[in-house]
């Protein structure tokens, strides 16, 4: 007997798809079979241009515009996706607002933290509100929410970030109480500092002082992130929900 990550028939929808993790992501689920709703902010050309990647897989693919902190855009790019694929078997909660300078908590700005929030924390309250309802109704569905390492390693200077980071994680670990008994799963995946396309370009893979503190000593790439992604995603996790998953390298532990 094989064991693979089948998602076929899915239907996926990941928010930030077209970013450098997005679309990794977006293009791991498409190729275990999911047809993807790929979801931007400003950047349509990006969208589409993922798209087309994505029908060369031989999957249906949209790409959908929303402002993910605003319930009237988020319910409006639900309906685009329902009409164009169906309603979503999997949520991945990838999109980020800007990522603002590092500076203390007496400097920071305090429109960045009401940023964070709204990145961080209403975009996954919307987004529940908007497609959680149809999985119920379903009786089964996956939402993956995209956090960070640094949510538990609470360096100085990250503050506004680490607290969007974490009232993220409060949102979801109370999402997947309340929705278990529909076999709904709710769980996050946090990347460490992730080598994308943008550093291949940049040829900036390796950063010694970074990876000397992390137990497999480098960094981890977008592929590796997106496949915990599409495992989650599938049945073989089936029975995973409320957890924290670092792929990190061993950076961050999370403890009993």
């Amino acid at each position: 007997m094989s064991v693979e990550i089948d998602l076929s028939g899915k239907v996926a929808l990941v928010t930030g798809a077209t970013g450098q993790l997005g679309r990794v992501m977006a293009r791991t689920l498409a190729k275990a079979g999911a047809d993807v709703a790929v979801h931007y902010r400003g950047n349509e050309a990006q969208a589409r241009t993922v798209c087309s990647e994505l029908e060369k897989l031989g999957r249906r693919a949209v790409a959908v515009q929303a402002e993910i902190s605003s319930k009237d855009s988020i319910f409006a790019m639900r309906d685009a996706v329902v009409k164009a694929l169906g309603a979503p078997h999997i949520v991945v909660a990838n999109a980020v607002s800007q990522i603002h300078p590092w500076t203390t908590v007496l400097q920071e700005d305090l429109a960045d933290y009401e940023d964070q929030f709204r990145s961080c924390v209403l975009q996954n309250v919307i987004l529940a509100k908007a497609f959680v309802p149809a999985m119920i109704e379903r009786k089964g569905g996956r939402y993956i929410g995209i956090s960070t390492e640094c949510a538990m390693q609470l360096t100085p200077n990250q503050s506004a970030y680490t607290s969007g980071k974490r009232g993220m994680d409060a949102v979801l670990r109370v999402l997947a109480r309340e929705v278990g008994e529909h076999q709904i799963t709710v769980n996050q995946v946090a990347p460490g500092w992730t080598i994308s396309d943008r550093d291949r370009e940049k040829g900036t893979e390796v950063s010694e002082g970074y990876s000397k503190n992390v137990p497999l000593r480098r960094r981890g790439t977008d592929q590796e992130i997106a496949n915990v992604v599409a495992f989650l995603a599938s049945d073989l996790a089936s029975f995973v929900t409320g957890a924290f998953v670092p792929v990190s390298g061993g950076s961050v532990m999370p403890a009993i």
